[in-house]
């Protein structure tokens, strides 16, 4: 991409490890399509947890557990940033 301003209608996604974003949520995309997506992450990373938290934390070295933990903030953060989108779209829409 050769335009140093990316399309007005995607809206970057939360970004903790690069100094720029390079993820974005297309927010024009149909309400349903950025449900289904924020849909099957949420449902995801609780099915995640929920192994996890039945599993014993002493069969586990602290580096394990950091990872455990990783995984679960950024599918959490990845359903926020979607839900953000789906709220401003939701909150702009004029009330007829």
């Amino acid at each position: 991409m050769t335009n140093q301003h990316p399309l007005r209608h995607y809206t970057p996604m939360s970004h903790f490890a690069t100094d720029h974003p390079v993820l974005l949520i297309d927010a024009d995309a149909p309400l349903r399509e950025l449900h289904n997506c924020l849909s099957e992450r949420l449902s995801a990373v609780l099915k995640y947890l929920n192994l996890m938290a039945c599993t014993s934390l002493p069969d586990y070295a602290e580096h394990d557990i950091n990872t455990v933990t990783n995984i679960a903030r950024i599918m959490v953060q990845d359903v926020s940033d979607v839900f953000r989108v789906i709220e401003q779209r939701g909150f702009d829409t004029p009330k007829g």
